[in-house]
């Protein structure tokens, strides 16, 4: 068993202060480029060299909200828990089976089932096929996501993010990344009502006029079937709307996929929920295994590409619902796929690399959760950890690269940490986080944690940390 070393005695070993008086004061200059961004905001940044030792830190302690910075940890736990994640993802393939004249829809985790026309893999078309080929009537199309206990929204998301693609509801049975796409085009004549086209999942109230620029608004009350969109549009604009009940919309696009087919749908689109109860719980059962039902032999069954695939997309594009897909499948690993069962192993990788729990309160898997904090010096000292696990370079690999790909690509071009800085970014409501690994330019490799709170006016802190982050890689 490899043996844990409390981040308590990890610190002891290194010199704290002497961050702070550096012959070269490195620690007092980046402070004082931090402090230009003005007065209100917090930062908290540590950064450790390849021997671990501490060459800068501010407000290490602090416990400071991580936004995006979250799925550093959900990611990281899906390698040490999820197996060989370079293989078909197979075991989270959505399926088809009969229930006598039903036809029943189970989801297993996918993030990436798909109805698009093009679609060439994971696609729902293929089980479209397989029931066609065997029915030529059915009665209710039944979508199932009771694999993962019906938690569709984590604690502490705003509530004003449930009807956008980024706050999206989290089910095992998900289809099209859970988004109901509209597309507004503007009238040919450039003035009057501009048209709107999506499949009929929802009813929409077009309120769009025809204008010289594009300033579109939706709002759409939990729960309801009623979307109202406002404001003008001057060019085709596509809108991705969250969507309430995935498991009701994958079920409706299978009913009509089945009716393209020739096949007659005598009853209704109809959902399989399964409730949070207190066996998913992982305290209130002692952390013992959940017991899982028999498998049933599906009709037909989707192959995901491997996990890597999604494992890279979530970090490099901050994909929020894959991030909360990914955590309660890490939960089902040896729970109910709850929230809490996520956080357990989590909490177990966390503790495995040394990370006091006081350091870090997790609330999701994808960090749109205000309820998240984390310090500085445990993300810092996490990093360091992982690249000491044999899945840690290909972790590494799926974080995005300053002025290259994902949300970095925009930032660090054009400078000395251009395809050296690999990060994950953060952004939240006056929150901004960047975390990773940058190549000194003594070729050293450095591991970062940086945070900044209550920016006013929610304003940007990343010219601050980026110039703080400049300055070390030139200076080491």
């Amino acid at each position: 068993m490899r043996e844990i070393v409390t981040l308590s005695a990890v610190v002891a070993c290194v010199a704290t202060p002497a961050a702070a008086n550096e012959p070269d004061g490195l620690q007092e200059r980046v402070a004082e480029i931090l402090r230009r961004a003005g007065p209100g905001t917090r930062f908290g940044l540590v950064v450790l060299d390849d021997a671990g030792r501490e060459i800068v830190a501010i407000a290490p302690d602090d416990r400071l909200v991580p936004a995006s910075n979250t799925k550093i940890f959900t990611t990281a736990a899906a390698f040490d828990a999820l197996g060989d994640v370079t293989v078909p993802d197979a075991a989270a393939g959505a399926a088809v089976r009969l229930e006598g004249e039903d036809v029943v829809l189970e989801g297993h985790g996918d993030a990436r089932l798909s109805s698009a026309a093009d679609c060439v893999r994971d696609c729902l078309a293929t089980l479209a096929d397989a029931v066609a080929a065997r029915r030529r009537t059915v009665r209710n199309v039944v979508g199932d996501d009771s694999l993962f206990p019906d938690q569709r929204w984590s604690p502490g998301m705003s509530w004003n993010n449930i009807g956008t693609r980024s706050g999206t509801a989290t089910s095992a049975l998900t289809l099209d990344d859970n988004e109901w796409r509209v597309t507004v085009t503007p009238n040919p004549a450039g003035r009057g009502p501009a048209t709107v086209a999506a499949l009929p999942y929802l009813a929409i109230d077009n309120r769009i006029d025809t204008g010289t620029r594009t300033q579109i608004a939706y709002n759409r009350m939990p729960g309801s079937r009623m979307v109202r969109i406002t404001g003008t549009v001057a060019a085709a604009e596509t809108l991705r709307l969250g969507i309430d009940d995935p498991a009701d919309y994958a079920a409706w696009r299978l009913r009509a996929l089945l009716e393209a087919r020739g096949v007659r749908v005598t009853g209704a689109v109809q959902v399989r929920h399964r409730s949070l109860d207190a066996g998913d719980d992982p305290a209130a059962r002692g952390g013992a295994p959940v017991a899982q039902p028999p498998a049933v032999v599906p009709l037909a069954r989707t192959v995901p590409a491997p996990l890597i695939e999604d494992l890279t997309l979530t970090n490099k594009a901050s994909q929020n619902l894959h991030a909360e897909l990914l955590l309660r499948r890490i939960g089902r690993v040896t729970g109910s796929g709850s929230i809490a069962d996520g956080q357990a192993r989590v909490t177990a990788m966390l503790t495995q690399a040394g990370v006091e729990r006081w350091r870090y309160d997790f609330a999701d898997g994808s960090g749109m959760s205000s309820y998240n904090r984390v310090s500085p010096r445990g993300v810092a000292h996490f990093l360091r950890w992982t690249q000491m696990q044999d899945w840690g370079a290909s972790w590494r690999a799926t974080l995005p690269v300053g002025g290259i790909d994902g949300t970095l690509r925009r930032r660090f071009g054009g400078t000395a940490l251009a395809g050296k800085l690999f990060a994950k970014t953060g952004t939240l409501n006056a929150a901004s986080a960047l975390s990773g690994f940058m190549t000194a330019r003594s070729g050293r490799i450095l591991a970062f944690a940086s945070y900044a709170n209550d920016m006013p006016a929610d304003g940007s802190a990343n010219a601050a940390v980026d110039a703080a982050l400049l300055l070390i890689a030139r200076e080491r």
